[in-house]
């Protein structure tokens, strides 16, 4: 064993009640910051209640926590004006601040968070896919970041977290952006942008596995007893995505799987990176179009297609035009086939679509149906629960914040 690693060890009994107790700090700093995100304003007793710790120790806890300057007291006024008044606890608002983006084929979303987890600001900015680099991007991305901090006047050292997400396939620990739809395997190295955010915690993420994060984050706070096993969130537009979280004794674990890039078929679909038969080729919108149109299907496909252009299509579908509904049935098809193939490995847990895509679910939802029911578990066990949520930029934001905020709670727990 190197020497190095001695030095996470106890030296003696008294060291290893130091270090018992150190952590079992650490875990009560956890708890209480973690109950006030889920309950923005919690009395002493409340926080007791929802923490599980002894009132004793609260008091502790929130003593360290007003000393470090991450929560702060409200008074509440006694009923009808009589006795001590109430002591109401919050996160203080301007202890941190959290920076979100989401990174989408023709736009860039920025949105700011304050310790509490509200948004303060949130703008949008086109993006100029013929002619955008990896390093331009980085250079927008840096001047809008600086606007959005500057807009609500704070210092860089404000600034705890920096959150991006895009579809694609993302090296999180690396901080870049490995494969993407717009530029291929031109990779894009996020980190250069903490250069001007030094105290800022850098995350990336693939979207859809925010999207899986806040649903089911969303899903324990509402029905605890309900939370079961986890879900499953499919986004539907220009790329496909799937996020994957596994709920176990109140805590939960999230994946994104390349869902959009599985091989779903051995047929000359050409798909956005290169391949084959990958179920985007079939479902994601350039895959719907070629098929309405008829384009031989080893078509270069376009990098990426308007959403009036599959408005167009959909609204062909439903006046009865034929190839235009064969081309959204063979999208579900492709879905409900890949969607099997989870099942069978994740167990029947319900699944959340959201994206662009939903407003053409119901042309959809036949070909997804077929495809589900040609797996012998969906066979065995129906089909899972398939709820629509239609806005999925909120569940993004949701869990960009989540996530970030959780970062600067880590971050806090560490201090003395």
């Amino acid at each position: 064993m190197p020497a190095a690693s001695y030095s996470s060890l106890p030296a003696s009994p008294a060291a290893a009640q130091r270090a018992g107790t150190e952590q079992l700090r650490r875990h009560s700093l956890a708890l209480v910051l973690s109950a006030l995100r889920e309950e923005a304003v919690l009395s002493h007793t409340a926080l007791s209640e929802r923490t599980g710790l002894a009132s004793a120790t609260v008091t502790a806890v929130t003593g360290d926590l007003e000393r470090l300057g991450a929560i702060e007291r409200q008074d509440q006024p006694a009923s009808g004006g009589r006795g001590r008044p109430r002591v109401l606890f919050a996160r203080r608002r301007r202890f941190s601040h959290a920076v979100a983006v989401q990174i989408s084929s023709d736009a860039l979303h920025y949105g700011l968070a304050d310790y509490g987890g509200t948004m303060i600001d949130r703008f949008s900015r086109p993006r100029d896919i013929a002619a955008g680099t990896p390093d331009s991007l980085l250079s927008d991305m840096g001047e809008a970041i600086a606007r959005l901090i500057q807009r609500s006047r704070l210092e860089p050292a404000e600034v705890g977290a920096i959150s991006l997400s895009s579809k694609g396939i993302v090296d999180a620990d690396g901080g870049r952006l490995v494969w993407s739809p717009v530029f291929g395997e031109r990779s894009v190295e996020f980190s250069a942008l903490l250069e001007h955010w030094p105290a800022a915690t850098l995350f990336v993420s693939n979207e859809t596995l925010l999207v899986a994060h806040a649903a089911a984050r969303k899903r324990m706070a509402e029905s605890p007893a309900e939370g079961g096993a986890g879900l499953i969130a499919l986004s539907l537009g220009h790329s496909i995505g799937l996020g994957i979280a596994r709920i176990e004794e109140g805590q939960f674990s999230v994946s994104a799987p390349n869902f959009g890039h599985m091989l779903n078929a051995v047929d000359d679909r050409l798909c956005r990176c290169g391949l084959r038969g990958c179920i985007e080729a079939t479902a994601g919108f350039y895959g719907i179009l070629r098929i309405a149109f008829q384009v031989p299907p080893n078509t270069i496909p376009a990098r990426f297609v308007p959403l009036t252009e599959i408005e167009k299509i959909a609204l062909s579908a439903r006046q009865g035009t034929r190839m235009a509904q064969h081309a959204f049935r063979q999208a579900g098809l492709a879905l409900g086939q890949g969607l099997s193939r989870v099942l069978s490995l994740h167990e029947n847990l319900p699944v959340i679509v959201t994206g662009p895509g939903t407003r053409f679910y119901d042309l959809m939802q036949p070909g997804i149906e077929e495809g589900l029911r040609q797996s012998l578990h969906v066979r065995l066990n129906g089909l899972p629960k398939m709820t629509v949520v239609a806005d999925e930029s909120s569940l993004v934001f949701a869990g960009h914040v989540d996530r970030a905020l959780t970062a600067v709670d880590q971050r806090v727990v560490g201090l003395r």
